[in-house]
This record gives structure tokens, sequence and C-alpha cells, in this order.
């Protein structure tokens, strides 16, 4: 006999396998901790490449003014301008990916808990009808 319960259940854990789960069950095999680290720490490897990249194609376009007045002073006012913000740029990266990815982790946790005790109950749904 078909159940109606058993079928909307069934119906949306087959939804959320199809979009969420592989995801989802791959960020909650690791520690909260671990994955916000791991992800942070890629985001800091990526801030660095793009700002030196950036901070290279600036130097490069305005090679003729920088060099036409440098001394010494100048040079080193402009690298600790140059590294300040690149200590503020990613200390800012690095606090909101942290908790961007500690975010992520909790509400994949709680999807994959949800997505677990529903699988608990359908379970007990056949079992309970083949009783």
């Amino acid at each position: 006999m078909l159940d109606k319960n058993r079928i909307r259940l069934m119906t949306k854990m087959a939804q959320y396998e199809k979009t969420l789960a592989p995801e989802d069950l791959k960020i909650s095999s690791y520690y909260k901790k671990d994955y916000a680290s791991l992800n942070t720490l890629i985001t800091a490897i990526w801030v660095t490449a793009g700002y030196a990249l950036v901070a290279g194609l600036v130097i490069l376009c305005n090679v003729d003014a920088l060099l036409k007045d440098l001394t010494v002073t100048k040079l080193i006012f402009i690298i600790a301008v140059a590294l300040g913000a690149y200590i503020v740029l990613l200390v800012t990266y690095c606090v909101c990916a942290g908790s961007f990815y500690k975010s992520r982790h909790n509400k994949a946790k709680q999807r994959a808990k949800k997505y677990y005790r529903d699988l608990s109950r359908l379970g007990k749904m056949y079992v309970k009808e083949n009783n």
C-alpha cells in the first residue's frame, strides 16, 4: 500500500541527494575547525596571488612615474604602504573567510544530520509496514 507520508519523505530525500548531499557530506566529514582553516588558508593564498598580480601590473603601468623622482625614502614609503595595504586586505579576507566557512560547515552539518534522521525515519516506516 502506498503511504503518502513515506512518498513525501522519499521525494524530499531524493531532492536533497541530487542537489546538496554530495557537497554537504564532503564538508561534514571534516571537523569545523579543520574545514574553516583549510579553506581560509586557500583563500589567503589566492588573495596573495591576486594582490601580487595587481601590484605588479600597477608597478608596470607606472614605472616611468615611479623611477622619475625615486629616492630611498620614497621607495621605503611606497613599499611600506603596499605592505600595509596587503596586510589589511589579507587580514580582512581571512577573518571573513573563516566566519563564512564556519557558517557553511554548520549549515552542511545540520542538513546532513536532518538527512540521516529522515533516513532513519524512512527505515522505521518500512519496518512498521512489514510487521
